[in-house]
């Protein structure tokens, strides 16, 4: 028998239905995805399951004794109830009188003494300690210390509070909109392994995919106000999705084909005759009114990055760098690191393990404390920035992407600022309206459009697919793929690391950086693990800075290299004197060069510059052209070196 039974549920807000019609069915043990694009309806789906949004039409039936729990999208920003207080929530009565005396077991005074018995005469009518045992054993399976007042928790320790408080009831179904926003990655592994031993149905809104493919046993599309749903993993779900479109684009042809055709007979028939079937007329009327009605599947995001000259080949050379607070506390150790144009390096850690530290000493917005930090030329930097920071919540779209512009130019080509917006998926009524009425997707796609619409040479993107669907998400991958500059992406994405990252720094707290060669399978498949999964691993299983690339950022400590990396590492290879003092002199020159290169680049960027004489013009280019060259060579040279040195 179903759990829950949607029927026919409508809802608008606007001119256009978010809901049209919709039914869905959920049973016991399912574990249904709700997907669809920004701004389609999911999470309001979800409230109307819960009872907070009411539909202007249709039923939502809950099956009679079935218990519901939500697990919130938004953590907390300053509660200070601590850990039982919001667990015991889930029983609201009983659940007050145990928070009571939770904290009144810890006073001492006669006072405290009489209200505790009194409570404790309550919660025996209430048969409150069986309710407080269940608190207490999932406090104690989360490893959540009770008296922790939730403001001082991490995002996931937070929402692993939320989700004891949501399970401690044993619902029936369990509602999840976005759980892996805001998560480590040891948090969602943590978060994917928690909800697999919960055996009741789950219907959960998400687009990570690597999340997504390890829950679903179903996935159901929100699309143009109408719920479809697939009986399928994730990845077959995308087959049967893509030949659904197909038969759609080829039924609307049919269609359009006949509408056309008759138009034609009708307007032949006025022609070559006084009188119309009138009969055949009503049904042109129908079909027009049928066109009209079509839901346009809303086109796919379209976006290029605006790319700007080319910076130097080197973008970040780093020796021995580390970077120490004022209050002494070591974020950053002995990081030696080169970045090359081109790179697209993903950083992964836990949360506070120092990567939006790491990020902006290697942009040169933090000065090391230790060691140098040596930045390349010609460097033009975009960022992303995964609290939205950029935007201005009372101004509309277009005035916070226009900046005072009616026209931008993207790679050379003006277009209107409402034209595009639309390539970000923003109609021109939506594009006037105010952002902080955006949803969380509407607000990153409104962010990489203000981010690509500038030219930049290095794209820095800070939690780029949080709240972003799945289409949009793969676009902004291919495009980054496609970028000729370098990228630094901190994500706990892992499939989009995957799919973007050459490089990848892992940040273990300690203040070590260690470098592998490819994305989050790589940096796994190559021993990598966080420090919670090595605590909690038996002895012998540790692989600290196992499998770590010959490009290793920090190198493990001598000695301490597991038996697979000193298989394969090779003796370096000796220097000739000829050779040694080539590669002292290298970044001398290279300095020069970088130094010269600037100096030219500043005399052709002049307003007066194409004023001269063409051959003084051309000289110039020519010098520029000639030091360009002449910094490769070194640059290569310095590279070829070094990997003799290091036996490379």
């Amino acid at each position: 028998m179903p759990l829950l039974t949607l029927e026919n549920i409508s809802l608008a807000f606007g001119m256009q239905p978010l809901l049209d019609h919709a039914s869905l069915v959920i049973e016991p043990g399912e574990r249904v995805c709700l997907l669809g694009r920004n701004g389609e309806g999911k999470s309001t789906l979800l409230k109307i399951i819960a009872g907070d949004v009411t539909p202007d039409g249709g039923v939502v039936r809950l099956d009679s004794g079935a218990k519901l729990a939500v697990l919130p999208q938004m953590l907390p920003t300053d509660d200070t109830r601590t850990a039982y207080d919001v667990v015991s929530g889930a029983f609201p009565e009983t659940g007050e009188l145990l928070a009571r005396f939770h904290h009144l077991s810890h006073q001492a005074d006669e006072a405290s003494l009489d209200e505790m018995m009194k409570v404790q005469e309550r919660l025996e009518a209430l048969d409150g300690w069986r309710l407080d045992q269940k608190v207490t054993a999932i406090l104690q399976q989360y490893r959540i210390d009770p008296d922790q007042t939730l403001n001082t928790l991490s995002g996931g320790w937070q929402r692993r509070v939320l989700l004891a408080k949501a399970l401690v009831a044993e619902p029936d179904i369990l509602l999840l909109d976005e759980p892996t926003n805001h998560l480590d990655v040891p948090a969602i592994a943590w978060l994917e392994d928690a909800l697999a031993q919960f055996r009741g149905a789950i219907v959960f809104v998400s687009h990570d995919r690597a999340f997504i493919r390890r829950m679903a046993t179903r996935v159901v599309e929100l699309d143009r106000g109408h719920l479809v749903s697939f009986a399928a993993s994730y990845d077959k779900y995308l087959e049967l999705k893509e030949k659904a479109l197909e038969e759609e684009e080829r039924q609307n042809a049919l269609f359009d084909k006949r509408l056309k055709q008759e138009e034609a007979w009708i307007r032949q028939g006025i022609k070559a005759r006084r009188t119309r079937n009138m009969g055949r007329v009503r049904a042109l009327r129908a079909m027009r009114e049928e066109r009209r009605q079509r839901r346009e599947r809303v086109g796919t995001a379209s976006f290029s990055v605006e790319d700007a000259s080319r910076s130097g080949k080197l973008v970040v050379d780093a020796a021995h760098a580390g970077f120490r607070y004022p209050d002494g506390k070591e974020v950053i150790r002995d990081l030696t690191l080169t970045i090359l144009r081109g790179d697209k390096i993903g950083l992964v850690g836990e949360n506070g393990t120092g990567k939006t530290t790491l990020v902006r000493l290697l942009l040169g917005d933090l000065e090391p404390t230790e060691g140098r930090v040596r930045l390349g030329t010609n460097r033009q930097v975009a960022y992303f920035d995964q609290l939205r920071g950029e935007l201005d919540l009372e101004r509309n779209a277009l005035d916070n992407l226009s900046e005072g512009r009616e026209f931008i130019e993207i790679n050379g080509q003006q277009k209107h600022v409402l034209g595009y917006l639309q390539e970000f998926l923003f109609s021109p009524e939506r594009a006037r309206s105010p952002v902080r009425v955006f949803s969380g997707g509407e607000r990153a796609r409104l962010l990489l459009a203000k981010l690509f619409s500038k030219p930049a040479n290095i794209l820095v993107l800070d939690e780029p697919t949080n709240d972003l669907d799945v289409e949009t998400l793969e676009l902004l991958e291919a495009r980054l793929v496609d970028f000729a500059g370098t990228v630094i992406v901190i994500s706990h994405d892992r499939e989009f690391l995957d799919n973007i990252a050459t490089d990848t720094l892992f940040l273990d707290g300690s203040g070590q950086v260690r470098e592998y060669v490819g994305g989050y399978s790589d940096w796994r498949r190559q021993g990598g693990r966080f420090p919670t999964e090595l605590e909690s691993s038996k002895p012998g299983e540790s692989g600290s800075g196992k499998g770590a690339s010959p490009r290793a950022a920090s190198a493990p400590e001598s000695g301490k290299a597991t038996a697979s990396v000193v298989a394969t590492e090779k003796k370096p290879a000796k220097l000739s004197y000829k050779h040694k003092r080539e590669l002292e002199q290298l970044p001398g020159q290279i300095e020069a060069l970088e130094s010269q290169l600037e100096s030219l680049n500043g005399q052709v960027s002049a307003p007066d510059f194409y004023q001269q004489g063409t051959e003084a013009v051309n000289a110039v280019l020519k010098e520029l052209a000639d030091t360009e060259a002449s910094l490769e060579q070194a640059m290569e040279r310095w590279m070829e070196l070094e990997e003799m040195q290091n036996g490379g």
